[in-house]
């Protein structure tokens, strides 16, 4: 069983880490460190590589992300759902694609099919309550809405919101 106290140092590395990555990607363990309140041995007894850490927090990200599915189905329509939790993902793409290049290839294909299937099951249950209420097409692929979104991260944040809107009005069938 893991100490009280050493569950608070991962927490607070973790949350040290996340935010100095989104300022800054080449953030050092060192910063990481001291912005945790942790020694440089606590750091590395948890996270014994920048890649571990990046590794971690992407996991923590694809699970946060997939288990507030339920969240929003039971409070909005799923097409607003699905809108909502594809501008998280989009998000989170970006700042994935902006720690990559800490990532060795091995471990960015790791992640990527480590996250691959939550990913898809969480789009399939979005996409699903839309076909069963009737408002997304009975032909919507989990895969190939993942692989449009794809292209999302890529766009200009402020672009993000219009190009997903002509997704999901092709997705939408009160559009046909």
């Amino acid at each position: 069983m893991v100490r009280s106290d050493a569950r608070e140092n991962r927490a607070r590395i973790l949350a040290a880490a996340r935010q100095a990555f989104a300022e800054d990607g080449d953030t050092s363990m060192n910063q990481i460190a001291q912005r945790a309140g942790v020694g440089p041995g606590t750091l590395y007894r948890n996270y014994p590589s920048r890649e571990a850490l990046i590794l971690e927090i992407y996991q923590e990200e694809v699970d946060r992300l997939a288990g507030s599915v339920s969240e929003l189905l039971a409070t909005l329509p799923p097409l607003e759902a699905l809108r909502r939790w594809t501008t998280e993902l989009v998000d989170g793409m970006r700042t994935k694609h902006a720690l990559g290049a800490a990532l060795s290839p091995d471990a960015h294909r790791s992640i990527t099919e480590q996250t691959y299937g939550p990913v898809i099951a969480a789009i399939t249950r979005l996409l699903d309550a839309g076909k069963h209420d009737g408002s997304i097409r009975a032909d919507a692929d989990p895969g190939d809405f993942l692989q449009f979104t794809g292209a999302l991260w890529r766009a200009s944040p402020d672009r993000t919101g219009p190009m997903l809107g002509l997704i999901l009005d092709g997705l939408n069938t009160a559009s046909k």
